[in-house]
């Protein structure tokens, strides 16, 4: 009998989503949560570097970086109020962050890139903390790609590809979400992290995921677009028309998922966390039947990032 994988959780703070990714293969949502996507357009947004904002980035005033340890269990990639905290996430995955891909928008590279984790800080000096909480998700991911540039020797192009996607429609049945109703406020996911500007819309607001599993309470197509990228690792473009936030369960067995043998006596929680029933219905199946919601496979002209260079990091 096939053994399940190690699980891995992966928690990503500080990006204006509680998400918190339970699996075998780590998803920056992850930040498939984390990640904007085009919506409602013909073609995908571009993976360039992200354009700055109107505040001014401040430079590093320290950055560290150090092999993961091989007993390390969890992952965690966070955005504090100065600077940025990765803690046993391979390499390539922090890549994928830093320009805000999917795995299909991302080629070239080392093997190792993919393989080997790293725990990276980096921090700006303590006066320039004020500059660092007021810059856009877009200039941080800026920030990190200089890390990457100084500490790991990155260099890479932009080459413009045809690549398969996905389109978000509406399937025959209808839309079976529920619309939400706005309460007593809470954070907003569909920007993460705004910057100085006009305070969330009222309303609960959060999106939660796992392997084979999403939830949704007051958030709108944007985040499932994410979520689902994130989960299928190729890019998924919004054509539903649908405006507003809504609250649904997206439950599937994801491909490849083993069974998993119960544990006997007192477990520990979360031991049988990865259990699931493998006779369940697949991603597609199970968005037109919990959701109402259809992915119609397409292609288009992306622009895409190619690693030419990645080097084993620098001394601290």
């Amino acid at each position: 009998m096939s053994e399940a994988a190690p699980r891995r959780r992966v928690e990503i703070r500080g990006l204006g989503l509680v998400c918190v990714l339970l699996s075998a293969v780590c998803g920056m949502a992850q930040a498939g949560a984390a990640t904007p996507q085009a919506t409602n357009s013909t073609s995908p947004a571009a993976p360039a570097a992200p354009d700055a904002g109107p505040a001014v980035a401040p430079a590093w005033d320290v950055t560290t970086v150090k092999p993961a340890g091989p007993d390390e269990r969890y992952s965690m990639f966070n955005f504090g109020a100065d600077g940025i905290k990765i803690t046993n996430v391979p390499l390539w995955m922090i890549v994928r962050e830093a320009f805000g891909l999917e795995d299909d928008h991302l080629f070239g590279g080392p093997a190792w890139a993919k393989t080997t984790s790293f725990d990276v800080e980096a921090k700006v000096a303590p006066e320039d903390a004020a500059k660092f909480k007021a810059l856009r998700l877009e200039q941080r991911r800026l920030m990190m790609v200089s890390v990457l540039e100084e500490r790991f020797g990155l260099k890479y192009h932009h080459e413009t590809r045809d690549l398969p996607m996905y389109e978000l429609v509406v399937a025959k049945g209808g839309v079976k979400m529920h619309a939400s109703t706005p309460d007593s406020g809470g954070p907003d996911p569909e920007g993460p992290d705004p910057g100085p500007g006009p305070g969330p819309s009222p309303g609960r607001h959060m999106l939660m995921m796992h392997r084979g599993h999403v939830e949704s309470i007051g958030t709108g197509m944007p985040g499932l677009v994410r979520a689902l990228s994130g989960q299928l690792g190729r890019t998924v473009i919004d054509k539903t028309g649908l405006t507003g936030n809504f609250d649904y369960r997206l439950d599937w067995t994801p491909d490849g998922v083993a069974p998993v043998m119960a544990m006997g006596g007192n477990p520990a929680p979360g031991d049988n966390a990865s259990s699931q029933d493998t006779g369940g219905p697949s991603i597609f199946t199970a968005l037109e039947e919990q959701l109402g919601l259809k992915l119609e496979s397409t292609r288009g002209a992306v622009d895409v990032i190619v690693i030419d260079q990645f080097e084993q990091p620098t001394a601290n």
